[in-house]
């Protein structure tokens, strides 16, 4: 039989480069035509998988090289790594320690303020907020400025964490993939969870949870379609990790840490409670020193680059005796796991966390909370066991296990994630044996903080700028349908008489134009109306004008079974998306 005569090469550097020329074409037409086929008809779930693999991989790029860049500007600045901070940072002239968080201040201050639409960084509060109401899509540029700001404010003196600024720096990663498949708000969403998972997971070295946390946290619910890419995502992330730190656990523990467990798991209930109010003091002094920070600057007038500056000096103060607050401060957690303070040392350093974390939260730096609170939950584990063990030391493991516990049971509490942040726990120190009394702590401390807090720190930020996630899409979906769409345009034939519209909008019986549904029902449920006219208000006035003021514009007419109509539709969309 014939064979197929091999494909000739190329004879000279001119064919070579026209081969390659038209290989390249190709290859883009065939890119642009996928990416147009996705655009109309939406990914394919091979297609949404590959894509799930590469926000995976890119939200774990982003995670390694934020980690990197800390370490970076801390060698640059101080010396010294993350891991060092507490014994070397001592050695510093007292200015130094001064001047490096204050100059990263101001230019974090200045970063903000031009680039940001609040002057803040924005963290895991604003993902929430933009599953929600956005449809998965974050606003890129603010993420890239929130992302170099936290870079700067953890390299340069700031006491804060850095999986937040990452889980909203994949949303940028996610947003862009959205943007250019032009996906649905549902399909955004879980691009959005896939960069969360991949972020989380390459942070902590922690896939199950990673992908746990996406749902548990960002999306608030468990769709079985929505588990397959974000698992993949997950994966990937940690892949990247390990490629870059190897298969070990964040956390070793020294040894078998011990458990009596039926009779030392009351103990560990106790401890939950503990943890429970410390979660709570932690949120009450953050949001009290943004609350503090922001009427000082109202009464003041100051401009709002300053307050990073001021937050930055502030901080510079106070590494000068506790030089140990600096950074993302997971030296501090490897040193209570290791049982390696004593307790007067351990009350101390978690008070002047608290104070460090508040100061650079409240001053409008970057960083997130999830770091703090692992750091505050170690020295209140270690505290705890230090006294639960001198009084029964016959009946009690050792102190490193109340670490742990007290570790995980307070970023639960914090972040409103007892499953997730119980599993990064377990993954992160890669002891499972503790696992009951991990769990014992984490389900009394979520459960007890939950009712202190609004659910989570982050929802109870959420709630105090008005926006109300936490109760439901029945609460929220109102919030973000605009009534122009819903509205009937006033040639319309089912439209009403349009000399009893235009009275209606004369007697101040009226919505005005862009209106959220959510106003527009609170109006129909106070007039009883029908429905209601549709304005758009007069240009302002003249001051030096004669005559009457113009009347408002009648551009439609929103009626209530329209509204109610709207709002179920899209109550079933979210219910088939949670469930299907």
């Amino acid at each position: 039989m014939a064979q197929s005569e091999p494909p000739r090469k190329p004879q000279n550097n001119a064919a070579a480069g026209h081969w390659l020329t038209a290989g390249f074409g190709q290859t883009r037409r065939q890119v642009a035509e996928g990416l147009r086929i996705m655009r109309h008809k939406g990914p394919s779930q091979i297609q949404f998988w590959l894509l799930a693999l590469l926000i995976g991989i890119g939200a774990g790029l982003a995670a390694l090289g934020f980690r990197l860049g800390i370490t970076v500007l801390l060698r640059t600045f101080y010396g010294i790594d993350d891991e060092s901070l507490t014994n070397d940072a001592a050695r510093l002239p007292w200015w130094w320690l001064v001047l490096v968080p204050t100059v990263g201040g101001l230019v974090v201050g200045l970063i903000l303020d031009r680039f940001t639409a609040a002057g803040r960084a924005a963290t895991v509060a604003d993902v929430i907020e933009d599953a929600a109401l956005e449809g998965g899509r974050v606003n890129m540029r603010e993420g890239f400025a929130s992302a170099a700001a936290s870079l700067l404010t953890l390299g340069m003196g700031g006491s804060s964490g850095r999986e937040g600024p990452v889980v909203h720096f994949a949303g940028v990663i996610s947003t862009w993939f959205a943007t250019r498949i032009s996906a649905s708000p549902m399909a955004g969403r879980e691009l959005l969870g896939c960069a969360v998972a991949g972020a989380v997971a390459a942070s902590f070295n922690a896939p199950i949870a990673g992908a746990l946390f996406a749902h548990e946290v960002i999306l608030r619910h468990f769709a079985a379609h929505a588990f397959a890419p974000i698992a993949i995502a997950a994966v990937a992330g940690a892949v990247i990790n390990r490629q870059a730190f190897g298969g070990a656990t964040e956390f070793a523990l020294p040894g078998e840490p011990g458990l009596s467990f039926y009779v030392e798991l009351p103990a560990f209930m106790l401890l939950g409670i503990v943890c429970a109010l410390v979660a709570a003091a932690l949120v009450w002094a953050v949001l009290r020193a943004d609350a503090t920070g922001n009427a000082l600057f109202q009464r003041t007038g100051w401009p709002r680059w300053l307050r990073p500056t001021l937050a930055g000096a502030l901080l510079g103060l106070l590494a000068i005796p506790f030089p140990h607050i600096i950074g993302v401060g997971y030296q501090t957690t490897f040193a209570a796991l290791r049982g390696a303070f004593g307790l007067q040392e351990v009350l101390i350093f978690a008070v002047v966390k608290v104070l460090a974390v508040s100061l650079t939260l409240g001053g409008r730096m970057g960083g997130g909370i999830f770091s703090p609170a692992l750091v505050l939950g170690a020295l209140t584990g270690l505290a705890f066991g230090m006294i639960a063990t001198s009084m029964a030391p016959t009946m009690s493991g050792s102190t490193t296990i109340y670490a742990m516990a007290g570790m995980g049971a307070v970023a639960a509490a914090v972040l409103g994630a007892p499953i997730s942040t119980a599993l990064i726990v377990f993954e992160m120190t890669g002891d499972f044996q503790t696992g009951i009394a991990v769990m014992t702590a984490v389900s009394l401390s979520s459960a007890l903080a939950s009712r202190i807090l609004h659910r989570s720190f982050f929802l109870t930020q959420l709630e105090l700028r008005g926006v109300h996630v936490a109760e439901g899409p029945q609460v929220w979906l109102p919030q973000k349908m605009r009534i122009n769409s819903l509205m009937r345009a006033p040639d319309a034939e089912n439209a009403p008489a349009p000399d009893l519209v235009r009275n209606l909008a004369l007697s101040g019986r009226a919505l005005v134009d862009g209106a959220r549904l959510g106003l527009a029902l609170s109006e129909f449920e106070r007039t009883g109306a029908a429905f209601l006219p549709v304005i758009r208000p007069p240009a302002p006035r003249d001051p030096a004008a004669i005559g009457p003021p113009s009347p408002p514009e009648v551009i439609g007419t929103l009626y209530h079974v329209d509204a109610l109509r709207a709002l179920n539709q899209a109550l079933a969309a979210t219910a088939a998306e949670e469930h299907g």
